[in-house]
């Protein structure tokens, strides 16, 4: 009797914590993703402000990237010391206070303090949210993290859409000063109900079948994230200016971001229900081949084409990557599935901050038409290694 009590308690214990994990993880992604594709939008702003180049504005997009791909790992590392939620609580609240320091920037030394700040508490969110996610449903956890991963989709839309309805009423300062209030609620909110204690994950896979794939197939997906990853910035990087040239206004380019994150968003659901009926590799063969042609369409389309295309690319430009975090667990080494998020997290997120200072330069040499070419370039490059990726999994 006390046996199958206490079974009963373990099995009832995480569902009655499974929502509220679920829902205060969508909410803490969809803050930091908002909060990290935010800058896109400032970015032609500092531009005019501080009269720097595209190299130097993607070195600025670079501080928050890199210091939030290189504190993924040290952050699980804190978190086993004094908690996930403390982690995540306190990295929410940090970031909110570096968008404080940038909007009340006036030198550009100030942005760079402030974007390291942020992407510091950003480093956070990921690899704690994830594994909270992935132990509060265990072996269920693929659908959680596809939704999981859909709410940083929603906030990629709705915080740089919001920002961009602000600026019509407030300069960028105020308007950063009010994000960053928003921020500090849901710092609480995650300290609220975010649950301290959830089991560690178990897979019935062995454990010589996930050292195997992890061997080949881990480093394989990590190389396609990486391109993904690097496609994605250098496009998003470069998308503001390309709108500018043709004749956008700033409300009208921070409302194709959302498009475009929108669009995002709905390659979540929509790659998540091609990847179970079709398979890894067609999958990733169609959004990268569909990304590679909508980029290259997008450079020789007029304003108004372009913002029709701007949502379809975006289920292209995003649809690989619901696939790749959905097959992180499976390719993971028995027991390791937040160190396994933690160094895919890392990959990308440092290819994302690395990829746009090589587009800038190369922007600044040939063009942003030049630079936004070369994603569609590396796009294609995806396709082999995907074909390799199949037969690892």
């Amino acid at each position: 009797m006390t046996t199958l009590s206490t079974n009963n308690e373990a099995v009832n214990a995480p569902r009655v914590s499974r929502a509220r994990t679920l829902w205060t993880a969508c909410t803490a992604h969809a803050l930091h993703d908002g909060y990290t594709d935010l800058i896109y939008l400032l970015l032609p702003i500092w531009q005019a402000e501080f009269a720097i180049g595209y190299g130097a504005l993607a070195f600025l997009r670079a501080l928050a990237a890199a210091s939030m791909a290189g504190l993924q790992v040290p952050t699980g590392r804190v978190a086993e010391l004094i908690g996930g939620r403390t982690t995540l609580a306190l990295g929410t609240a940090l970031a909110a206070i570096g968008y404080v320091i940038a909007g009340t920037s006036t030198e550009l030394i100030g942005l760079c303090v402030a974007l390291v700040v942020v992407g510091c508490g950003l480093s956070t969110q990921h690899p704690i949210a994830s594994a909270a996610v992935s132990r509060a449903y265990q072996g269920d956890a693929r659908g959680p993290l596809g939704t999981y991963n859909f709410a940083g989709d929603i906030g990629k839309a709705a915080i740089p859409s919001g920002a961009s309805l602000l600026l019509a009423l407030m300069t960028w300062h105020h308007m950063l000063w009010a994000l960053a209030a928003l921020g500090l609620i849901v710092a609480v909110g995650v300290a609220i109900f975010l649950p301290a204690n959830l089991r560690p994950v178990h897979r019935s896979a062995k454990p010589e079948q996930h050292a195997s794939s992890a061997g080949g197939g881990f480093a394989l997906l990590l190389a396609i994230g990486i391109l993904d990853s690097s496609v994605r910035m250098g496009f998003l990087t470069f998308l503001p200016f390309l709108l500018k040239e043709q004749g956008a206004s700033l409300s009208t380019i921070g409302q194709a971001l959302a498009l475009v994150f929108i669009g995002g968003a709905a390659g979540k659901f929509a790659c998540g229900w091609l990847g179970a009926r079709f398979g890894v590799l067609a999958t990733v063969l169609l959004t990268e081949a569909g990304t590679a042609a909508a980029i290259s369409a997008v450079l020789v389309l007029p304003l108004a084409p372009t913002l029709v295309l701007l949502p379809i690319l975006g289920v292209m430009l995003n649809g690989t990557s619901s696939v790749l975090y959905g097959t992180v667990p499976e390719l993971a080494s028995a027991g390791r599935t937040e160190q396994a998020f933690a160094i895919f997290y890392t990959g990308t997120i440092g290819a994302g901050a690395t990829a746009p200072i090589l587009f800038g330069i190369l922007g600044d040499q040939i063009g942003a038409h030049g630079a936004l070419l070369a994603t569609a370039v590396t796009a294609a490059v995806i396709l082999p290694l995907a074909i390799a990726l199949v037969k690892r999994i």
